[in-house]
């Protein structure tokens, strides 16, 4: 094999594996938030697709996912019957007074 088709089939090879990686990650737009939010607490954490062009890290709200500083905080995402209370690992916001 010559070294110009092992490097094509090597590329096309990785275009496939992220094409399938992409697909396998779980759209919330096509889950209940019940379904959801089970997949967070059973997984602890879970990545999940919310639009055409973005996804998230979404936590439980009690538990060592998130890294420090980071904590749990409250965010709403895409679900098939509407908008879904999760949470995902952010940095808490302090607001000193003046």
């Amino acid at each position: 094999m010559s070294a110009r088709h092992l490097i094509l089939s090597m590329t096309l090879g990785a275009v496939l594996a992220a094409t399938g990686l992409a697909e396998a990650r779980p759209d919330s737009r096509s889950m209940s938030c019940g379904e959801i939010q089970t997949m967070i607490q059973s997984r602890r954490a879970v990545v999940l697709t919310t639009g055409p062009n973005t996804y998230d890290r979404y936590v439980r709200q009690f538990g060592n996912e998130c890294d420090r500083p980071e904590i749990p905080m409250s965010a709403y995402i895409p679900a098939r019957d509407g908008h879904c209370p999760v949470y995902r690992c952010d940095e808490p916001v302090i607001d000193f007074p003046n």
